[in-house]
């Protein structure tokens, strides 16, 4: 895509500036931003570590994906929308005795309003996904297609539709219909799940701008360089609202309405809408798409703090013609955005207590973290905890206040696979600062083909104790990092 100015694209260089600030002064853990209008990019910003070739995981942006694969097969004359899963699903449905799983159509999971709550796919008895979410025994049902519920694992089993048809996985299948044609790189990728599928419904990992790429398609309704790639009915109907989900009548950004794996938004636009704040935006009224990365798990607020902001700052103020080139906003603009990088743990450097508790080694009661011993030694650049748990020594560097980059010593973790212990340690920030004289805080932050978040917070007394505190925010990883501890020097 071609590059331009804020102004020249009717945006204030001034309110970007504004927008960007008030992210950071909300504490937000952003990774990236794009603002295109018009087909051009109008600006561009990464906060270091990442940058523009960075493969990030989209998480629920792929349902989405997986929306318009279901599109393509029905352009093709392969599926159609009204198809009840049954007809492809037979086997895995015969043990089903809830007669509105066997009605419920396509069109009924593209728009959540499948017809039960989809089991928790992260347990040991979850080895092929496709047939676990058939054979859910759950009492409670409803006929599909007459309530709206996130129903996340019916947007895998989308996918593993698309894999089973097209005979080639998901990302294949968009290779040859789309990525090809628009521009979209070869870095993207997929994991998978137990049973061989795609991880359709959150595991995507792909640059920002190969998602503005497919998002500015959207937004043309199917069309690229004069081309109708995808039928524009398919397109327009998708990013409508079909669905209502505003339980409580409120007007909040998720209670907009849906349509086949699209939310709706504010202004008449629509979004995908990924987890930890993984946003591609259309707003077809302003021709603006923004996209968003982050890892925001944990923070409730963010994701009305990232899109709040965008409408009133950015779309709202947005003019249909050019505005006078502002050089001056433009370069404070620019100075600003290239000493953005990914925020660290807030508070001090130092302590009274750095020299006190400097080395000692605490010995730890019994605990959920299965932790028996920890030791924290600091140095001019930073500091490292030390503690035993059941996989043995653990060595967790940190900087003070800063980021320090390296892997997180849990061994374990899956790779390629949903779920699946691998022999991966995940890469990951890691900051430390002193939030009270006797309180430190060490952030982590998982930075791989898995995000997450981890908390370690340590309280020091008078008498040579400490108590421990630890709250991951992550899918299905860091589970041995939760708990509260004390210990003895």
């Amino acid at each position: 895509m071609q590059f331009t100015t804020p102004e020249s694209a009717g945006i204030s260089s001034k309110n970007i500036l504004r927008y960007v600030k008030k992210l950071e002064d909300s504490c937000l853990c952003t990774h990236d931003i794009i603002i295109a209008r018009k087909g051009k990019i109008l600006y561009e910003a990464y906060w270091k570590p990442f940058d523009k070739d960075f493969i990030h995981r989209m998480y629920s942006v792929t349902k989405s994906f997986v929306s318009l694969a279901i599109g393509f097969l029905v352009q093709e004359g392969k599926l159609s929308l009204d198809d009840t899963m049954e007809m492809h699903f037979a086997e895995e449905l015969k043990n089903q005795k809830d007669e509105n799983m066997h009605k419920q159509t396509v069109r009924n999971m593209l728009m959540m309003s499948t017809a039960k709550v989809a089991q928790w796919p992260f347990v040991p008895e979850c080895t092929d996904r496709v047939r676990f979410y058939f054979e859910n025994d759950s009492a409670e049902s409803r006929p599909a297609g007459t309530i709206f519920q996130y129903d996340s694992s019916g947007s895998f089993v989308l996918c593993a539709l698309v894999e089973r048809i097209s005979k080639m996985t998901l990302l294949d299948y968009l290779r040859s219909r789309l990525f090809d044609k628009i521009g979209v790189s070869e870095s993207i990728t997929c994991l998978k799940c137990r049973g061989g599928h795609s991880w359709g419904d959150s595991a995507l990992i792909c640059t920002p701008r190969d998602l503005l790429l497919v998002a500015q398609f959207v937004m043309n309704k199917g069309k690229w360089n004069g081309e109708q790639i995808l039928n524009e009915d398919y397109v327009t109907t998708a990013t409508s609202k079909l669905v209502d989900n505003n339980f409580i009548n409120d007007n909040e950004l998720n209670s907009q309405g849906y349509g086949y794996q699209f939310w709706r938004l504010f202004d008449n636009s629509f979004f995908f809408n990924g987890m930890g704040c993984q946003f591609a935006v259309c707003v077809p009224d302003k021709d603006i798409v923004f996209i968003y990365n982050a890892d925001n798990q944990g923070m409730d607020y963010a994701k009305k703090v990232v899109l709040d902001n965008f409408y009133d700052m950015i779309v709202r103020t947005a003019y249909n013609e050019a505005l006078p080139e502002n050089p001056n906003a433009q370069k404070e603009l620019a100075d600003f955005s290239a000493q953005l990088k990914l925020r660290a743990a807030v508070g001090e450097t130092s302590s009274p207590i750095t020299d006190v508790v400097n080395g000692k080694t605490f010995t730890m009661a019994e605990n959920p973290m299965g932790i028996t011993k920890l030791k924290l030694c600091f140095d001019e650049t930073g500091g490292t905890l030390y503690y035993t748990n059941a996989q043995g020594d653990k060595e967790l560097r940190f900087g003070m206040c800063e980021n320090h980059f390296g892997e997180f010593p849990q061994d374990g973790y899956s790779d390629d696979v949903m779920d699946v212990p691998g022999n991966r340690r995940y890469k990951c920030a890691c900051s430390a600062a002193w939030v009270m004289p006797e309180k430190l805080v060490i952030k982590v932050q998982i930075i791989d083909k898995y995000f997450g978040n981890l908390h370690i917070h340590l309280g020091f007394t008078d008498d040579n104790r400490v108590g421990v505190f630890m709250t991951k925010t992550a899918e299905a990883f860091l589970d041995e990092y939760q708990g509260y501890a004390g210990g003895i020097a």
